[in-house]
């Protein structure tokens, strides 16, 4: 019987990207997305290869969470794996200059969506005894740098939570990771510049960078690996890149 992946975040970069390989790779997928046009080209485009259930959410809105999650068909009800992908960056400013609608929208996105989205799947998994929560961090959760100030809080937030997340899940034998990346070349930079194109471009131009499907990829062989195997953290970067700051660009 396929497992069921509910992967947040799945109408862009490494959420569609991660959709698309699992569902390719034996997973039936429930993607979500605040997109409903993008989750309708995902369905039509995946369910060639697998089944797929749709939920247009936000997840930094609680109740929508909660009434999307409850809204599942009776076949749909068991999450095999989940994927907290959903998360954003937005501006990159010193701290004194922030813009604190920018603050508040990186905190309700990815840190307070990470825990409304978990903790109702996780009452799932607790009862079916069984599950594997993979968290997408960043190496902007392991070191700061500058103006990165509010982002960086976030993610350090998810990285915090994924570690006592699998202290609090461990009698239960529910599996819980971290994927931390570097640079990867999605629509992220894109919307931390509030749409300006030539300032996303900048960032990935010199070298090569990570792409989606490479994270897709990793996330792929953590969530089947054997059951007594747990890649707990993992710290993925471009070649080119060895700190948030450092990147050999030639």
């Amino acid at each position: 019987m396929k497992k069921t992946a509910f992967i947040t975040g799945a109408t862009s970069g490494i959420g569609r990207a991660t959709a698309l390989l699992l569902g390719k790779n034996g997973f039936r997928i429930i993607a979500t997305g605040r997109r409903q046009e993008r989750l309708d080209e995902l369905k039509k485009e995946l369910s060639k290869e697998t089944e797929i259930h749709t939920l247009n959410f936000d997840v930094s809105d609680q109740k929508a969470v909660l009434n999307a999650i409850e809204s599942l068909p009776k076949e749909w009800a068991t999450i095999d794996l989940l994927i907290n992908n959903a998360g954003n960056a937005h501006g990159l400013a010193s701290i004194e200059n922030g813009n604190m609608e920018d603050w508040e929208a990186m905190i309700d996105i990815n840190v307070k969506g990470l825990l409304y989205v978990s903790q109702p799947i996780i009452q799932k998994m607790i009862t079916q005894k069984s599950g594997h929560i993979i968290n997408i961090g960043s190496v902007a959760g392991k070191e700061a740098y500058p103006n990165g100030n509010v982002y960086c809080a976030s993610k350090h937030a998810v990285d915090a939570l994924n570690s006592s997340m699998r202290m609090d899940l461990n009698k239960y034998g529910i599996k819980v990771s971290q994927v931390a990346p570097g640079l990867v070349e999605t629509e992220f930079s894109l919307v931390r510049f509030k749409g300006d194109e030539d300032r996303s471009k900048s960032v990935y131009e010199g070298f090569d960078a990570l792409k989606a499907e490479d994270i897709a990829d990793l996330i792929l062989f953590m969530a089947t690996r054997p059951a007594h195997v747990n890649l707990a953290d993992v710290l993925i970067f471009p070649t080119a890149q060895a700190a948030s700051t450092m990147v050999n660009k030639s």
